[in-house]
């Protein structure tokens, strides 16, 4: 498509992009849908699946790693940047994917993980052999330190030193995850080159883009401990650009944990030339504990979650865009972290669903989200499958916190929450195999599973339908100003979208309890309510009172005076 440009209420222009507009929904395809019985999701089962998500309106599918891998972490350790893993299916299964995708209006993103690779990868198996390898200076390699032990402090997410020693070599490599994903080398032009022509043999088979794998860590500088937003960063994104997407009308989206709003303009201003979009966690973080992170996490706090919502939508209201989301594969479900999945599970799924969609930027759908999947109750530590949680419970555990305490924090936050596999139907398996699953199913997927919601107009499932066809309809939706209001009240969150005369009214209760408050004057109004999850009419009074999780959305055009 051709972009054209809008202009905003401070006059700038603001480009249009065919992804304003989208919606994406992320697969983690091994969790998806098995076609051939062998309990792990595929590409063919996803192919099976898609007039599915053509019908809930989805314009974009993110797909978690298909590459040839041995899934050490599930795919996110590649060995073959070239091949797909056999038990996804084979390059000609995906060719198929990008053709019946596209014949329904659907493009492709996929996940590229080239801060590391998997210690499988040709690269690192010619590194290691010498230090004289012309593949050596393709990863990061120190001697010992001065006692013999690790060149530094830095330490993997995944817990411990970063470092693992290579005994044939006598040096150590780098990994910020798992020891087998070793750190490449991005100061070596040879690395980048390589992951440039690889990214454009990808997207000559026709793909919409890429979700750029931890891409803040990509310019570290090892000697001086830093490991995200090093002094290299953007110059490696915009040399990317050059190299690869920047002439091709495609969606890049880069994860960043480490983003802050003005880190996000760096990343996506229009001038910049680098993304179209980052993913930042500070709504996510916010309440984690300042010891165990997400494994002890602080309660809820709505005051500081709009907080974080509206700095982000203002600083990037001009340039930039955000990314819209609740949930992704590393994250726990949605309703079960913010909502109430035991008392209010439809009314509180879309509740979030309206807060988070009718915000400026590109919503992300997590699968199973759009029929409100929740976390999963381990009772040990064996059923947990994430390289992860495990290797977190033995440092926790080790550390002092007691292994339940543990299990009640990956209940509510490890990764395996969002890697139960889809719940298509109260069948066996919900669905999803006929074989036996490469995790547990969530038990609930008797009653919580697609052919149920399809069928109830009144499902979690047609909530996001209409709220994914609301965006394809209403520009305001998609380019209206933000403004929050009452933003120390602890338990409503209400915002505006203002485009010209269009003025959006957005209401959610976050509570259990009906809350009763006063409406500021100037949200009184009547109009079309666009969305509710009970039976909003179409008007703001002075004095209203929302049931619990109530959310609705009320459109108003106001002609001028």
């Amino acid at each position: 498509m051709t972009p054209s440009r809008l202009k905003t209420q401070d006059a700038r222009t603001f480009e249009r992009k065919w992804w304003h507009a989208a919606t994406v929904y992320q697969i983690y395809p091994r969790s998806f849908c098995d076609s051939d019985g062998d309990g792990i999701g595929d590409i063919p089962g996803i192919i099976s699946k898609l007039d599915y998500l053509q019908s809930l309106g989805i314009s974009i599918i993110w797909l978690s790693p298909i590459f040839t891998s041995p899934m050490d972490d599930n795919g996110y350790d590649i060995s073959d940047y070239r091949g797909i893993a056999p038990e996804f299916g084979s390059l000609a299964d995906f060719d198929r994917l990008v053709s019946e995708a596209r014949k329904r209006g659907i493009g492709i993103l996929l996940d590229l993980v080239v801060n590391h690779t998997s210690d499988e990868h040709p690269w690192f198996e010619q590194a290691r052999r010498s230090r004289d390898n012309p593949y050596r200076d393709y990863y990061i390699w120190r001697d010992p330190s001065s006692t013999g032990g690790v060149p530094n402090s830095l330490t993997s997410s995944f817990g411990g030193p970063a470092w693992t020693l290579d005994p044939a070599t006598g040096q150590y490599y780098l990994h910020l995850f798992s020891r087998r994903q070793p750190d490449l080398n991005w100061e070596n032009p040879k690395v980048r080159a390589e992951i440039y022509e690889m990214m454009n043999w990808w997207l000559d088979r026709g793909i919409a883009g890429f979700r750029m794998d931890v891409i803040d860590l990509i310019g570290k500088q090892v000697d001086a401990e830093i490991t995200t937003d090093g002094p290299h960063l953007h110059s490696y994104l915009q040399e990317m650009n050059r190299e690869t997407f920047g002439s091709r009308d495609v969606l890049t989206v880069g994860e960043a944990w480490s983003a802050t709003p003005a880190a996000a303009l760096l990343y996506s201003a229009h001038d910049r030339r680098e993304l179209s979009m980052v993913f930042q966690f500070e709504h996510v973080t916010q309440d984690w504990d300042e010891t165990y992170g997400k494994w002890k996490a602080k309660p809820f706090d709505l005051v500081g979650l709009k907080a974080v919502f509206g700095k982000w939508q203002l600083a990037l209201a001009n340039d930039g865009w955000n990314s819209l989301f609740w949930g992704n594969h590393d994250l726990p479900r949605a309703v079960s972290r913010y909502g109430d999945a035991a008392r209010y599970h439809v009314e509180s799924a879309k509740m979030l669903a309206t807060v988070v969609h009718l915000m400026k930027g590109t919503p992300f759908v997590y699968q199973g989200e759009e029929i409100g999947m929740t976390n999963v109750s381990f009772s040990s530590v064996e059923q947990y499958k994430d390289i992860e949680t495990l290797n977190m419970h033995r440092l926790h555990v080790e550390a002092g916190m007691s292994s339940e305490d543990f299990i009640r924090g990956a209940n509510e936050s490890s990764r395996d929450n969002a890697r139960t596999p889809m719940q298509w139907s109260a069948a066996t398996n919900a669905g999803f195999t006929t074989g036996s699953p490469w995790i547990e199913l969530n038990p609930n997927h008797a009653t919580v599973n697609v052919a149920t919601q399809v069928a109830d107009e009144r499902s979690i499932w047609n909530h996001y339908c209409k709220l994914i066809g609301l965006r394809k309809q209403h520009e305001v939706i998609v380019y209206g100003h933000y403004q929050s209001w009452l933003d120390q009240h602890p338990d409503v969150f209400i915002y505006t979208r203002t485009l010209q005369q269009d003025r959006l009214v957005v209401v959610a209760n976050f509570r259990p309890e009906e809350v009763t408050l006063t409406i500021p004057e100037e949200l009184r109004q009547r109009g079309t309510c666009l969305i509710s999850n009970y039976n909003r009419v179409g008007a703001i009074e002075e004095n209203i009172t929302l049931r619990p999780y109530e959310a609705f959305a009320l459109l108003t055009h106001q002609t001028s005076r």
